[in-house]
């Protein structure tokens, strides 16, 4: 991956108005429903980033026709998807899913199903990933993958697709990747596949097979899907993705005097978490959900007024529907008075770095007192921070969260290997330039 810095400053406040890229999560389970559907889909604010990108080339390569209605300075972002009608191509050779670990898993539970060989790869991050936790479940279910990676369990993956059977399946980890691998897998098996998970986790699948007429069933933590039912052609319209706005509620909330409106942000509850933590810490925020989006999601307005944070412990049962907003999280609680507390997140240790060990050797750097622990963090905040030079270590939540920890500092921070970024935010470098010359009122 080319080498990239970014060099930040302080920051005085934050006044005005923005609005962030389309839903990640959205983006690609848009990408992969629309084209198993039985016509054609119109997606508007997709995002435009390379994992995204790579999951609508993955699709491509297995026969579905995307035509492309508008592009932005980052890429494609809205489309007309021609379905499949739930008939793939064999590919003509690998599908490379760049850095996604979301595409690759998501992608392996549909090609479970289909008639042919293919093969998923991943740069070299994603490959060191676990992918175990969804080759257990589909093997369950018929399907044989073999992990070819240098490490057990990690990809490339080789999938020889054909007819599976559906199954009951308990969740070790609450996972909303290995929840949707299944129910993508399960559209394809005859009778009911149960997805059983230890606690709430994001719910952006099930949500959106309702929108394609597809449907599933919960009682209590228990998911099912019926096999057999093929989605419904329909258009879907992408709200803004709440874990990029998740850097700009922490930056206005920890500095005073601020005051910013992130508009037209996705508000589902199974996302949200972090909110609920900054508010328990002090932070001035208001949301104002509009609901019945065309995605079927909550969305929405988020106001945030700068103040006084407070240190606060993270419960728990919060922790699965805010492990992507740690790092930014972990930042908060350095800007707070007092402790912070973070734990049950083991999750971090196998996320694109070790989240917990570069947020920790991050922190340390600009003069953070931190506690490092197998499964999470605990930060005393308080002290100002001094500017660092911090390696991202091609993480893009660890290079956007330390870039903000950067508008707080004494003196200039530089976020090394900064490309990274473009994996889920693209635009993410030109807002931060946006702050310091003045939003839009």
């Amino acid at each position: 991956m080319e080498k990239s810095e970014l060099k930040v400053k302080a920051l005085d406040k934050i006044s005005g108005e923005i609005e962030v890229p389309g839903d990640k999560s959205m983006s690609h389970r848009a990408a992969i429903l629309a084209g198993i559907s039985n016509g054609e889909c119109r997606v508007s604010n997709f995002l435009p980033s390379e994992d995204c990108v790579n999951t609508l080339k993955a699709m491509e390569a297995l026969g579905v026709k995307v035509d492309i209605v508008k592009s932005g300075p980052h890429g494609p972002v809205e489309m007309v998807i021609h379905g499949r009608r739930m008939k793939l191509e064999a590919p003509d050779g690998p599908i490379d899913c760049g850095n996604s670990g979301t595409g690759m898993r998501l992608l392996a539970g549909l090609l479970a199903a289909q008639p042919f060989r293919s093969e998923l790869t991943g740069d070299a991050s994603l490959s060191g990933r676990p992918m175990g936790r969804i080759i257990k479940p589909l093997a369950e279910m018929g399907a044989k993958i073999e992990a070819r990676g240098e490490k057990a369990g990690c990809a490339p993956l080789v999938i020889h697709g054909g007819k599976l059977h559906p199954i009951t399946y308990q969740m070790p980890v609450a996972s909303a990747q290995v929840k949707s691998a299944i129910l993508l897998a399960g559209m394809f098996a005859e009778g009911k596949t149960t997805v059983v998970q230890p606690a709430d986790c994001r719910d952006h699948t099930e949500r959106m097979l309702e929108q394609f007429r597809v449907r599933t069933r919960r009682t209590g933590n228990a998911i099912t899907i019926y096999g057999g039912q093929m989605p419904e052609s329909t258009d879907i319209e992408v709200p803004g993705d709440f874990s990029s706005a998740a850097f700009w509620i922490v930056a206005a909330a920890g500095m005073t005097g601020s005051r910013l409106l992130i508009k037209n942000v996705g508000l589902n509850p199974t996302r949200t978490a972090l909110m609920d933590v900054l508010l328990r810490m002090g932070a001035k925020i208001q949301d104002q959900v509009r609901t019945g989006s065309e995605a079927g999601e909550a969305a929405g307005n988020i106001e945030v007024h700068g103040g006084i944070l407070r240190g606060t412990e993270v419960k728990k049962e919060e922790v699965p529907n805010l492990i992507d907003e740690v790092p930014i999280l972990a930042v908060a609680g350095a800007l707070a008075q007092g402790r912070t507390v973070i734990r049950n997140a083991g999750e971090l240790r196998v996320k694109e770095t070790d989240r917990i060990a570069t947020v920790v050797e991050g922190l340390r750097a600009m003069g953070v007192e931190v506690e490092e622990h197998e499964d999470g963090l605990e930060v005393v905040g308080g002290r100002k921070l001094k500017g660092a030079r911090i390696n991202s270590h091609g993480d893009h939540r660890i290079a956007m969260a330390f870039a903000i920890a950067g508008l707080f500092a004494v003196g200039e921070t530089i976020i090394e290997n900064t490309t990274c970024i473009a994996t889920s935010y693209p635009g993410f470098e030109e807002q931060m330039k946006a702050m310091r010359n003045g939003l839009k009122k």
